[in-house]
């Protein structure tokens, strides 16, 4: 987008060079603002424009080998993370008030131009116990909170609540999507040829915002078209019988007393009929002489 918007509306490169008119104040690259401002204090160049900025270098080629820590994610090296931030707000620092000019043209070139060097190294010093202050501060809160966010997904639910939007609310808001997005197409148009570009560009923003929603939902939709649905609930159709089941019983049948049914739970053992023998017919049929011996026999 901003590779198109860029093509569409170019904006000049700073003023076009005159050789007859005098350039005025000048102020180098914003990646040079740094050592710029250094050197605005008007204290040893040296110091300023040699001392300084090998110092910054080297300090950026020993950090690796300084850094021993075996973990990478930055909440587990608070002291890289917190001299890391410090430069970088040194750097930020820098670089703003190197190409930062009084814009009061009745004060005198040179009080302009001049950066008074308490103030710089004052506010270079006091940004070192801030930022590592604040830096090791958060790291504590963010560990603080990943601990808590751990213990209440142990301990709380575990169905996290969600959005889920009807496939009737996503074609209306579709619809209502599309239509906005004609709207804006409009209203760029006219924009365009009104000769309002800050308009325009800020229309096409929001075009390509809300074509990134429409785009969004309707990936959605079909994420939810394809899942299968829950079947639904089933309803048990038997009735029970056993409240319409009435005793047939005649009066001339005897009636028996009930069986006693084993309680819940109880294990029944089939009992085996006993067979008993009849002594009277084993005693006549036994033979008198069987298992006598044969000499004693007549």
């Amino acid at each position: 987008a901003m590779c198109l918007a860029g093509g569409v509306f170019p904006v000049d490169l700073g003023f076009k060079f005159e050789p007859t008119v005098p350039p005025g104040i000048t102020v180098p690259e914003w990646y040079l603002t740094g050592l710029y401002a250094f050197l605005r204090t008007q204290y040893d160049k040296f110091l300023t424009g040699v001392l300084w900025p090998a110092l910054f270098i080297g300090v950026l080629l020993l950090t690796p080998f300084l850094d021993r820590y075996k973990k990478f994610s930055w909440k587990d090296r608070p002291w890289i993370t917190a001299f890391g931030i410090t430069g970088i707000a040194q750097i930020l620092v820098t670089t703003y008030w190197g190409f930062y000019i009084p814009p009061d043209t009745t004060i005198p070139l040179v009080e302009r131009l001049v950066i008074d060097p308490i103030n710089l190294y004052l506010v270079m010093i006091l940004l070192v116990p801030l930022s590592f202050g604040f830096t090791l501060m958060m790291i504590h809160l963010a560990k603080e909170a990943e601990r808590k966010a751990k213990l209440a997904k142990a301990n709380g639910p575990k169905k996290i609540s969600q959005i889920n939007l009807s496939i009737k609310w996503t074609n209306w808001m579709l619809v209502a999507l599309l239509a906005f997005q004609v709207f804006l197409n409009i209203a760029a148009y006219n924009a365009f040829l009104s000769g309002m570009n800050n308009v325009n560009l800020w229309l096409t923003g929001v075009i390509l915002i809300t074509f990134a929603g429409f785009f969004h939902l309707y990936r959605y939709a079909m994420s939810q078209s394809k899942l299968t649905p829950k079947p639904p609930p089933s309803i048990p159709t038997t009735k029970s019988m056993e409240s319409g089941e009435k005793p047939l019983l005649s009066g001339n049948d005897n009636q028996k007393p009930p069986k006693e049914k084993p309680s819940q739970g109880q294990i029944t053992e089939p009992t085996a009929p006993k067979i008993k023998a009849n002594t009277a017919e084993l005693g006549l049929d036994k033979d008198p002489n069987l298992g006598t011996s044969d000499l004693k026999k007549p």
